[in-house]
């Protein structure tokens, strides 16, 4: 890039969890080519606005440490004076804003009218174009703070037709840049897969079927749990392990399994996985399942198996058939039948299984960080050159 550019990045970092997965991979990549001044979070929001319990924070990311980052967490849900200040105080070129929480509208909306008042520009990536629950709160609040916006970035080409849509913005103000895999996750020389599975309470022959990530209407859990009933009468030595905090009662989900009698082959951890933890699920499973019921973009817990080369079945929405190769695993959604079918397709199989691990390699290239953050950079000095 001809000129170094500064640039504030609006979001959260650990320990805050929120989006701090993906934040803390895209500050690090883009630290490599520019400044980057971190704005973040000291308390998010109250315990009553988030559905999954307390947002406790998480000690366990590893420490980020490169010169090129410096990282101001000042910005509190309950004081409009940080939020001021965090904008008029900014140092940068411009405010690469992460917006994809409701709650957060009004601290975004200050932040971005205090880059704007300086006459700096303002990118969003818009991680959630749409509420998951299809929210017209969350739509109306979003058009409102868009209007603030010099460019979008989105994670695929259905949400950028959506910001066209239902947003009206053209063309050449949007552009997609994949969500990249979460290697920070991968731990080397820790415990080994037998010894890990031993705790979990398997055995070596066990096949494991990993469901990771947030407990939520849309992620078609019930889908997959009959899908993984009739996976049994034909693999009696799978396992369905279930690994995400809930956001809705788990109650449904119980009985499904008790009236399916599958309970002894279903193990659960129904509680926030801390980042350091996170290994250990995917490092003892054998097959990652997506089964989303609808989903406009890219999976933070389909980046993190992607992360760990592990073979997925996904459904047909949103990013996730761009996580997988072979289309015989990319099933249509609430189809139990398909995914069991699909399911014991590669399990029985250890051929399959081992090339759609070969395939994640290849893909996950697709999703290095160092990519992303040059198509990052690009957009930065676009956007300083119109001033």
């Amino acid at each position: 890039m001809k000129k170094h550019i500064t640039v504030s990045i609006l979001g959260t970092l650990p320990p805050i969890r929120a989006l701090s997965s993906y934040c803390f991979e895209l500050t690090q990549a883009l630290a490599q080519i520019c400044s980057v001044e971190f704005l973040s979070f000291k308390k998010i929001y109250p315990a009553f606005l988030y559905p999954g319990g307390k947002p406790d924070d998480d000690y366990t990311y590893p420490e980020i440490k490169d010169p090129n980052i410096h990282i101001r967490r000042r910005l509190t849900w309950y004081n409009p004076l940080s939020w001021l200040s965090e904008g008029l105080t900014a140092t940068s070129d411009l405010l690469h804003a992460q917006w994809w929480s409701m709650p957060l509208f009004p601290v975004y909306m200050i932040v971005c009218v205090c880059f704007k008042f300086k006459k700096k520009p303002v990118i969003f990536t818009v991680h959630n174009v749409l509420s998951h629950e299809k929210s017209r709160i969350f739509f109306l609040l979003s058009k409102m703070l868009f209007t603030l916006g010099d460019h979008f970035i989105v994670h695929s080409s259905l949400n950028k037709q959506q910001l066209k849509t239902h947003y009206g913005l053209a063309d050449h103000q949007i552009s997609i840049i994949p969500h990249g895999s979460l290697d920070f996750h991968v731990k080397s020389g820790t415990v080994d897969r037998l010894t890990l599975r031993k705790q979990f309470g398997l055995t070596p022959e066990n096949k494991v079927i990993l469901i990771f990530g947030a407990i939520r209407p849309y992620k078609g859990l019930d889908t997959a749990i009959r899908a993984f009933a009739q996976t049994i009468a034909t693999l009696p030595d799978a396992r369905l392990l279930i690994a995400g905090r809930l956001w809705e009662d788990w109650g449904p989900y119980e009985r499904l399994i008790r009236e399916s009698r599958i309970e002894p082959q279903v193990i659960t951890h129904l509680d926030y996985i801390p980042s350091g933890d996170v290994h250990q699920f995917f490092d003892v499973a054998d097959l990652c399942l997506f089964p989303y019921h609808h989903f406009d973009s890219q999976s933070g817990a389909a980046a993190a198996a992607l992360s760990f080369r592990k073979p997925m079945i996904v459904t047909e929405v949103g990013g996730l058939p761009e996580l997988v190769s072979d289309r015989r695993f990319i099933i249509e959604p609430a189809n139990s039948k398909a995914l069991a079918e699909a399911v014991i397709g590669c399990l029985q199989d250890p051929a399959i299984l081992s090339r759609m691990a070969s395939d994640a390699e290849t893909i996950s290239g697709k999703f290095a960080w160092s990519g992303i953050a040059e198509q990052t950079a690009i957009i930065y000095q676009q956007m300083l050159k119109q001033l």
